[in-house]
């Protein structure tokens, strides 16, 4: 049994690494591209050097996952190669790029992907200008958005699919827009529910990081999506919530080496993310008070999240989120086995698979 599940796994990792390495040299001849045909002043020193910013945190790392969805929801439909397929990918992952430049001036994030975040590399360039540095990170992140669509306007497709795409697109990006203010109001209250919760994991990464990959690479492969909306929908949201819990699990209890992210994020800043809602509902009241007397400090030592830790384990909460994220990426592999005989086998299977591999190989 042991040596079918190493088998397994072997597959999929083997699958996903296929997909980074072709799209990071897609990835690579694209900005390669962009700097030789952007219609950009020639005087111009900050429009190169936001390319080059981009690039690095485009290239930097990431999993490529909504890369693995988009092809691999092509092949649900079809074997033979997918024109557009491609354009879609490059137009996902800019959308991404742009999400993570915007996401870390929000948190004031110095880091992501294990370097420096854009806005803080301009926070160093332009250290006695501040908005000069806030702006030009903004703006950044901007240009990755529409640079994004433009890929998918300029394709060699027929109309009607470019417009399905960007549709897709657009779609999916104001509905992360939507997650992100939604995110910010979800730290206000002291205790957020549990629906509260997973309607931030849908909005702000289940229809950008799932759906939307999905629903692209089967309107490139010429399938009707709107027919398996439901379907589709209730896959990406409990892949989202499994992958959502995983993140904020590791963001307290991973390897800060392994994560990219410091240990102390999400508690200097207050989230109340699926992890530190579990601590609250679990603590008693003295616990509860020492962990919001540590919340929002941006002076919280390793020590206070130690502390924190120790709360979460005395009462069982490590284990408790593992067992969630495990039953909710179940629930994905569940929804995707009801695809056959509807779609491709071979496809089928790595959507059936993945959730449950996601969370394993990371914990």
């Amino acid at each position: 049994m042991t040596n079918s599940v190493d088998a397994v796994t072997r597959q999929m990792q083997e699958r996903i690494e296929n997909y980074q390495r072709r799209f990071g040299v897609l990835f690579q001849d694209y900005f390669k591209r962009l700097r030789q045909e952007f219609d950009a002043p020639k005087l111009s020193r900050f429009t190169p050097r936001s390319f080059d910013l981009l690039e690095d945190l485009s290239l930097r790392g990431g999993k490529r996952q909504r890369v693995a969805f988009m092809y691999e929801a092509a092949r649900l439909v079809t074997s033979e190669p997918v024109p557009g397929i491609d354009e879609a990918a490059l137009s996902i992952e800019l959308l991404q790029t742009h999400l993570l430049v915007h996401d870390d001036i929000i948190d004031d994030a110095p880091t992501r992907r294990g370097g420096t975040s854009t806005y803080y590399s301009y926070k160093e360039e332009f250290p006695e200008q501040p908005q000069t540095a806030l702006g030009l990170a903004l703006l950044a992140g901007d240009l990755a958005a529409f640079l994004s669509l433009r890929v998918l306007l300029e394709a060699d497709l027929p109309l009607s699919l470019r417009q399905a795409l960007v549709e897709t697109q657009v779609t999916a990006g104001a509905a992360t827009f939507v997650g992100q203010m939604y995110d910010l109001e979800r730290d206000l209250p002291a205790l957020p529910t549990e629906e509260m919760l997973h309607e931030v994991s849908d909005y702000k990464a289940s229809r950008s990081s799932a759906l939307a990959p999905i629903q692209l690479g089967l309107l490139a492969a010429g399938e009707d999506v709107k027919q398996f909306d439901a379907t589709l929908r209730r896959y990406a949201l409990m892949f989202g919530i499994s992958g959502q819990m995983c993140d904020d699990y590791l963001s307290l209890f991973g390897d800060e080496k392994v994560t990219g992210k410091p240990a102390t994020a999400d508690v200097r800043d207050g989230r109340r993310t699926y992890a530190i809602r579990a601590i609250l509902a679990a603590a008693d009241a003295s616990e509860r008070g020492r962990v919001e007397s540590i919340l929002g400090r941006q002076d919280a030592s390793a020590d206070d999240i130690d502390t924190i830790r120790e709360i979460a384990r005395r009462h069982g909460v490590d284990q408790q989120l593992r067992s969630q994220m495990h039953r909710y990426a179940e629930e994905a592999c569940v929804e995707a086995a009801s695809w056959r005989p509807r779609w491709r086998d071979e496809a089928v299977s790595f959507f059936e698979r993945i959730p449950v591999w996601g969370v394993e190989r990371t914990l």
